[in-house]
């Protein structure tokens, strides 16, 4: 069993208060995807992760990305995704090294009890859809599609502490 995340880890939404791990964790589990604002490979995976975070939308799981910076980077870098999803900021990459992330962007499962059951770093299609394969086992929901034909190639990612 993997070591837990620290509940007391502050995530900031962009429109609220800050909360802990622990609070955000206390009804669902969370699909994150981690990005980094200032590299142009955070950027080229929005849409794919946008379609992937809107096919759990409705499973037990709060889905949201997590963004390297502060809040007006977070909403600058997310536009109108902003409207549709939860946005969290993580300006001290505190999340991302409890996690222990190496490179960004990434798609992060992180179950009620803080565990971190899958993760993939980079954009690798094929560790995406094995991040979403738990997602759907755990939460009894489908799977999603990954990749889909509009979806970027592959790429190994931007270092993920900056």
């Amino acid at each position: 069993m993997p070591s837990p995340l620290p509940i007391d880890l502050v995530l900031t939404p962009i429109d609220g208060e800050p909360r802990t791990l622990g609070q955000w964790l206390t009804t669902f589990h969370l699909a994150s995807v981690v990005v980094d604002p200032y590299t142009n490979e955070s950027a080229w995976v929005l849409d794919a992760a946008a379609r992937i975070l809107h096919h759990y939308r409705d499973a037990a799981v709060r889905t949201n990305f997590v963004v390297t910076s502060d809040v007006e980077g977070a909403r600058q870098f997310t536009g109108a995704l902003a409207q549709r999803y939860l946005v969290l900021t993580d300006p001290d990459r505190a999340f991302v090294k409890a996690v222990g992330l190496e490179r960004l962007p990434a798609f992060v499962f992180v179950r009620q009890d803080a565990t971190v059951p899958a993760s993939a770093q980079g954009w690798s299609p094929a560790e995406w859809r094995a991040v979403s394969d738990a997602i759907a086992a755990t939460t009894s929901w489908s799977k999603a599609v990954i990749p889909a034909p509009d979806d970027p190639t592959p790429f190994h990612g931007s270092p993920a502490l900056g």
